[in-house]
């Protein structure tokens, strides 16, 4: 009898000293996957500051105020620390991320409503593939279909107005690439909300008399909210952070606050990605200073989406 017990002991010792393992392995990975984000941070804050705080190169030091709230980048061979200014351009990435979630975010959640509550299943998953596959289009791609139909359609419909556009790149021609760059995130997202809803919410709204367009609509996207929210996060995420597809569409708007849609425009990451040939000096240091304006932006306008859920709120049927 005291054998078996020192087995089972013995076992037990063995599992437990496994699962420490298993645990230390785990958390090992987890600090190393953590400390990405910290190292990635610390570089560009690291490289971001520079400008402001010295620079030897007989420029001076850029300053800040007037950085995040002047209306001129001036690039070429003459440059001067004070005149990088990125007012014009912060607000130009809002606008347009703004204007792309209004297209993007109706579409998406009434694709997703289709595919989930309407969509026979089969058509459902052809559907649904699709959807995904678009989420894996890399963003090149999106931006070399922008240069080569959406340009020219807004160049023609800017002339069928009388208006002179620089051969189509302008605002509105970046707001309908990032839509529908962004679509697939929020479809498949809100797809995931609206197939949680509790059918007994579903089952209640039938139940007493409404139709199936009526149910949808009222109760399935009501009670889905939450998760519609956090799609149209991750969407002007994608949004904010896209560089690739805008900068081949934008048109590289250097001064001037614009709301013109028709206008050449710029974003954070247009700017950034603009000046990475060069590897020394105040031009390219300074892309790392509008890299923190941006992890700044998304991070703002990621608290203040997540305040806005959070007082929208959720139904909760058990």
């Amino acid at each position: 009898m005291g054998y078996m017990t020192d087995i089972s002991n013995n076992i037990k010792h063995h599992n437990k000293l496994i699962d420490k393992m298993v645990r230390g392995v785990l958390y090992v990975f987890t600090i190393a996957s953590a400390s990405f984000i910290f190292i990635i941070v610390g570089v560009i804050i690291v490289k971001g500051i520079t400008p402001f705080v010295t620079y030897n190169q007989g420029l001076g030091r850029v300053d800040f105020f007037r950085f995040i709230t002047g209306d001129t980048w001036l690039t070429g061979t003459a440059f001067q620390s004070n005149l990088y200014s990125i007012g014009f351009i912060i607000v130009s990435t809002i606008f347009i991320a703004l204007l792309s979630l209004l297209i993007s975010l109706p579409i998406g959640v009434m694709t997703a409503l289709f595919i989930a509550r309407v969509a026979p299943k089969k058509l459902s998953e052809t559907f649904r593939t699709i959807i995904e596959i678009l989420a894996s289009i890399p963003s090149i791609i999106f931006g070399l279909f922008g240069a080569t139909i959406i340009k020219p359609f807004v160049y023609n419909l800017s002339a069928a107005f009388g208006y002179q556009s620089k051969g189509g790149n302008s605002m509105l021609a970046t707001v309908l690439v990032l839509a529908i760059m962004t679509i697939p995130t929020i479809a498949s997202i809100s797809e995931v909300a609206i197939r949680s809803v509790n059918q007994k919410i579903v089952n209640a709204s039938l139940a007493l008399g409404a139709t199936k367009s009526q149910t949808n609509f009222k109760v399935v996207l009501t009670a889905a909210k939450s998760g519609i929210f956090a799609s149209a996060i991750l969407g002007i995420g994608r949004a904010l952070g896209e560089a690739t597809a805008v900068s081949l569409v934008a048109g590289g708007r250097k001064s001037g606050f614009s709301f013109d849609i028709l206008d050449t425009t710029s974003t954070l990451t247009s700017i950034m990605l603009e000046g990475m040939k060069e590897t020394t000096g105040i031009d390219y240091d300074i892309r790392f200073s509008v890299g923190i304006i941006l992890m700044v932006v998304i991070l703002l306008t990621n608290a203040i989406l997540n305040f806005i859920k959070k007082k929208v709120g959720n139904i909760d049927v058990k």
